[in-house]
């Protein structure tokens, strides 16, 4: 849609092909139908949450950033803001808000929309793309955006449609794996934890070669795994691995950051206030009670209801270690059912980042989740979708 119209804007004729039935399935689900459009980071730390291949999307950003993208839509009349500081919002919490602001600026533009198209082929010379082919016709033109979005939610259309026809006029595709989703663990005592969330956990790979790989955020069990944002954001690091291991060994600081000393120094602080403090009230000053039992019964502690100097070193030992990394099994996920991004897509490299053009094919355009670059939680796939879509669209004319 964002490319559409700046394609519209320069007075040119522009056909938007829809698989679906309406435009916009996606963009309305979206931050649980809230609208998470993007951020308030620099472009700089904006990049780096994208990992290694984030400087790809520098002239994107350049062309709009955050801010621009918040003037864009001011300009078509949704107001903005950031309520917690850095999650950007349209201010009624809508996503209808921003669909109906992108569909009355298509309509003012006379752009001509034809749903339940779906595209099965590319048409070109060897060089340059000719048209487009669905099921029903053929629509000739010499440049094309290709805006198909990834393998996530395949309920909204996103059923990686784009990379078959990156493929046929020779592009490679990296490995695909579904991210920002739930995930299922091997233990399965977190089912009895479902009624907390805990906030601030830290996780962690606990394989020697992936020890880098970390995630801050709030936690909820499930019955048979974990979800919640330090979840939805990990996943995108589990996903590849649990592809290579069948299970991945995690650790989770359950905490808010506490070490093992300062663990202990804060129970030997509450048990000079109260001697008679149990254990079980120790350990709930820094963890809903339900997953304190849970944690109790791992550190072989049968009676948590004894003071902590009643239970025997090795425990009480094991307890400390427990609080401070909790180990996990991540042993599996449901797909690209629940994923609401694509890990992976078309290579980056046959790609120019200053317009978005292939390098393989001419009049060929990428924007958004069909090219290999994926962020975390938080506005950045959104973002990174009106940016690519921005700059294809307004480069297109000269290319």
């Amino acid at each position: 849609m964002m490319a559409a119209i700046q394609v519209a804007s320069q007075q040119k004729s522009v056909l938007v092909l829809e698989k679906l039935p309406k435009i916009a399935a996606k963009l309305k689900a979206t931050g649980g139908g809230r609208c998470n459009l993007s951020n308030t980071l620099s472009n700089e730390i904006f990049m780096s949450r994208f990992g290694r291949e984030g400087r790809f999307m520098t002239p994107a950003l350049e062309a709009l950033d955050h801010k621009e993208l918040q003037i864009f839509f001011n300009k078509l009349g949704v107001k903005t803001h950031a309520p917690d500081g850095f999650r950007i919002f349209p201010v009624g919490h809508d996503s209808m808000s921003i669909i109906k602001a992108l569909k009355d600026e298509m309509e003012q533009l006379k752009i001509e929309v034809c749903c339940s198209q779906k595209v099965e082929a590319l048409e070109h010379n060897e060089e340059h793309i000719t048209a487009v082919k669905t099921q029903d016709n053929i629509y000739y033109s010499s440049n094309v955006i290709m805006a198909s979005g990834g393998m996530g939610y395949p309920v909204l259309g996103a059923e990686g449609d784009g990379y078959p026809l990156a493929q046929s006029v020779g592009h490679k595709i990296s490995a695909i794996h579904p991210a920002m989703m739930p995930l299922k663990t091997k233990e399965l005592w977190g089912t009895n934890c479902r009624a907390d969330t805990i906030a601030k956990v830290e996780m962690r790979v606990d394989i020697k070669k992936y020890k880098k790989l970390h995630a801050k955020g709030d936690l909820i069990f499930t019955k048979n795994g974990i979800r919640g944002p330090v979840v939805l954001d990990f996943s995108r690091e589990i996903t590849p691995l649990l592809a290579k291991f069948n299970e991945v060994p995690i650790l989770m600081n359950l905490t808010k950051g506490m070490n093992e000393e300062e663990i202990r120094e804060h129970f030997k602080k509450l048990q000079k206030k109260n001697s008679h403090i149990t254990s079980l009230e120790l350990i709930n000053t820094l963890l809903p009670e339900s997953v304190s039992l849970q944690l109790c019964k791992l550190a072989n502690i049968s009676n948590p209801k004894l003071t902590l100097k009643n239970i025997s070193g090795i425990n009480r030992d094991r307890l400390i270690k427990l609080l401070a990394w909790t180990p996990l099994t991540i042993n599996g996920h449901d797909g690209f059912k629940l994923a609401m991004i694509t890990r992976g897509g078309v290579l980056l490299k046959e790609i120019n980042p200053n317009t978005m053009q292939s390098k393989k094919m001419k009049g060929l355009y990428f924007c958004g989740e069909v090219m290999n670059l994926d962020g975390p939680c938080g506005g950045y796939n959104l973002q990174w979708s009106f940016a690519s879509g921005f700059l294809a669209g307004k480069l297109l004319k000269n290319h």
